[in-house]
């Protein structure tokens, strides 16, 4: 199975795996019915102050990489959202949804490159 990332505003393009919003603030303009969600995981997002840090801003994405991977590290549910992840890829693709626009720059990348360097999900 696939550790996917997409934007919760595109239609979604895949309804068969296991949806994860990932961001800390629910996105605007997005009810919860049309999310098609199977859980969100806001506490897994970076911490209002690094996000208001960051604001999106791709100069600053290096510097954020780093301190938002220092903040999984430090969160205390990361090794339980790793778990979670772990699991549904035994059955399913995982996908993690985001709302931010820029799709390269943005702590969805993060987490799933963390993840994936974590060791603890299931080879594909």
């Amino acid at each position: 199975m696939l550790l996917k990332l997409e934007r919760i505003y595109t239609k979604p393009a895949d309804l068969d795996g296991y949806r994860l919003l990932v961001d800390r603030l629910w996105p605007r303009g997005i009810s919860k019915v049309n999310a098609h969600l199977d859980d969100w995981v806001k506490e897994i997002g970076p911490s209002t102050e690094l996000r208001r840090w960051f604001n999106h801003d791709v100069e600053k994405y290096p510097e954020f990489v780093k301190k938002y991977r220092a903040e999984l590290d430090a969160n205390p549910i990361t090794a339980d959202f790793i778990k979670q992840v772990a699991t549904q890829l035994k059955t399913t693709n995982v996908i993690l949804l985001f709302g931010a626009k820029d799709e390269q720059h943005n702590q969805a990348v993060v987490l799933k490159a963390y993840l994936e360097a974590s060791g603890k999900l299931p080879e594909n």
